[in-house]
């Protein structure tokens, strides 16, 4: 593994990532995924670091995902519950933020449910002149980097197991299915994948897919498709991602009723007859099964990359820690 090409101290989105990169951190997730098919799933390499997850926001996948990448590179962690914390008794998170570094954090993992919220914690670092790492773990409806780097490692894998790559999706087409509008990991793997030249088709009704991300496809090799339909979306499609509907963030009635949508633009096995012979289906979770995609699709191992998700998902964390703190080892 090298760390020559890699000069970012903070991760807190795509949008400015460049390919060098996105290759990069492929082929560290690479290189840590055959770490853990070892017997020993561990090695020493941020031994004597600190990772704080400051999670501000319920988490199951990420959380739990980033605390086993920092254990199994020998960091030492630690968690933050936000309801048995001073956040409680009006301590403000900047504050909460300094008292982890005061006890040595090296790298701290930020999910809020505000945009921009990790941003300001790097902000705030780099002010007071130290050198923490923060990386965004989901910031409201910004961004989403870490899942959206391991769908795209997972994309790539399927494609070349061995040496997984950027140019791999050069003449690919992508279907993004569902609530676009409040997704931070649609934001992240449109940066993504644009990146990489594939073609993204993003498909939703028109409340959950409004014009304003057709300026997501400027000045990108790829190129980026709206549509209120799903067919023309997934006609030819090489991989599907269909997106949970989130409810917790609707503020507005958007949907008629969760049965019309899962009839106009869930995911089937009839729909996937539109789809490439091999096409293979993503979801970043938690599903909302028979919804956006219908139940047996989800367990079925010949179609689903839904598990390889959860597992890639350690490796690319791994690999970002990695990145981060090895100026440091």
């Amino acid at each position: 593994m090298t760390t020559s090409t890699w000069t970012r101290h903070h991760i807190l989105s795509l949008a400015d990532f460049v390919p060098e990169e996105y290759n990069t951190v492929l082929q560290t997730a690479a290189s840590f995924r055959e770490v853990l098919s070892r017997r020993v799933k561990k090695v020493p390499t941020l031994q004597g670091q600190v990772v704080a997850n400051l999670f501000f926001e319920s988490s199951t996948r990420t959380r739990s995902s980033f605390e086993l990448a920092a254990k199994r590179l020998s960091a030492d962690t630690i968690n933050f519950a936000p309801s048995t914390s001073s956040l409680t008794k009006g301590e403000t998170i900047l504050d909460t933020a300094k008292t982890y570094l005061a006890m040595g954090a090296d790298m701290m993992v930020i999910r809020h449910k505000e945009a921009g919220v990790p941003q300001a914690i790097a902000q705030e670092m780099d002010r007071l002149g130290v050198r923490v790492g923060i990386l965004n773990a989901g910031d409201g409806q910004h961004e989403h980097p870490s899942q959206g780097l391991l769908d795209l490692f997972t994309i790539c894998s399927v494609l070349n197991a061995t040496n997984p790559n950027l140019e791999l999706l050069a003449d690919k087409k992508i279907a993004i299915v569902g609530d676009i509008l409040h997704s931070r990991v649609a934001r992240s793997n449109i940066w993504s994948l644009t990146a990489s030249g594939a073609e993204v088709h993003l498909a939703a009704p028109p409340t959950l897919v409004p014009q304003l991300f057709t300026h997501f496809g400027t000045n990108r090799p790829g190129k980026l498709f709206l549509h209120w339909e799903i067919e023309p979306a997934l006609q030819d499609a090489d991989f599907v991602m269909t997106l949970r509907l989130q409810k917790e963030r609707m503020t507005q009635h958007l949907l008629p009723s969760l049965r019309e949508y899962h009839q106009r633009y869930g995911i089937t096995r009839d729909r996937l007859k539109l789809c490439k012979p091999g096409v293979k289906i993503l979801h970043p979770g938690p599903a909302n099964r028979g919804v956006e995609i219908s139940s047996d699709l989800m367990d079925d191992p010949e179609l689903s990359l839904i598990p390889q998700q959860v597992t890639n998902g350690v490796a690319v964390r791994m690999a970002l820690l990695y990145l981060m703190g090895s100026g440091k080892a």
